[in-house]
């Protein structure tokens, strides 16, 4: 969880195998939930899935930044996947136009399962009735404005998850295989885009301080270690391009001041997502330096 102490370091990356084979999962990216080394399970996408390589690196660097000024994401990790275990598992394969293809082995992003298979329920979507019974509903607030900075071109997925002896669910936040567009590392900012599909989740905004301490974190997030960060990222990702790498690391530098005006373009979208804005002169948001 993110600190706002200057001394953090970017975290090192755990570096795991892949075991067994679960099941596929839904989705464009066609990704498949296997057991790793670790005992864990694990949401894992391969170089070669459908929609780009580049989402590998997309979601592994939005992870990191998701975590690291506070919202919840399921702890990510590079997941080895070997050719022998490609060979037994038959089910390891990508469903092309052009017919179908095995999986690559080699590495590849995983995204740790949200809670043991056994023993909880895990849903992608919860009535409306049920929201106000989630306990970090707030968390919303601070991946809009993560969605916002990372230019997600998607709707922005959620999880609401909880043991069977738990009585409220909580929310986490996957699938950012389309932030910086894609594989396209570029930012088409349109109001609608990375936000969720029910208006109530931001139901608790009053101004600029329910974004906090989320948007004072990115705005003052420290660009060493988002450089930090990137450089950490498997190369086989992004075609070793060193080149995109830093351009998209600089822009991603460059939008932290923008982050407001994306939210304010959004306030204003014909959505009316913020029913309750109190525009007091009050409301307002330190920017302290973060990392």
């Amino acid at each position: 969880m993110g600190s706002s102490s200057g001394t953090t370091k970017a975290m090192s990356i755990p570096s795991i195998a892949a075991v067994h084979e679960i099941r596929r999962m839904r989705g464009g990216a066609q990704a498949h939930l296997m057991q790793c080394s670790d005992r864990h399970f694990y949401i894992v996408k391969f170089r070669n899935n459908p929609q780009n390589p580049r989402i590998l690196a997309n979601e592994l660097l939005a992870s990191w930044l998701a975590e690291h000024i506070g919202i919840p994401v399921p702890p990510a990790a590079v997941v080895e996947v070997d050719e022998s275990l490609i060979e037994e598992e038959p089910a390891l394969r990508m469903q092309l136009p052009t017919g179908s293809i095995p999986c690559e082995a080699g590495l590849h992003f995983g995204s740790r399962y949200v809670a043991p298979p056994l023993g909880s329920h895990v849903f992608d979507y919860i009535p409306v009735e049920f929201l106000p019974g989630v306990q970090n509903l707030r968390d919303f607030l601070g991946v809009l404005v993560l969605d916002k900075w990372l230019g997600n071109t998607d709707a922005r997925q959620a999880v609401f998850w909880k043991m069977s002896v738990q009585r409220k669910y909580s929310v986490s936040f996957i699938d950012h295989g389309y932030c910086f567009n894609s594989g396209d590392w570029n930012f088409p900012d349109y109001p609608l885009r990375g936000v969720y599909a029910q208006n109530e989740v931001y139901e608790a905004v009053r101004g600029w301080d329910s974004f906090e301490p989320w948007l004072s974190r990115v705005e003052g997030f420290n660009e060493e270690y988002i450089w930090e960060m990137a450089t950490d990222i498997p190369p086989v990702w992004y075609g070793s391009s060193w080149i995109a790498l830093e351009a998209l690391v600089r822009t991603l530098i460059e939008r932290r001041s923008i982050v407001r005006g994306l939210i304010e373009a959004f306030r204003r979208s014909p959505r009316h997502p913020f029913p309750h804005w109190n525009d007091s002169p009050g409301q307002s948001s330190s920017r302290a330096r973060f990392f």
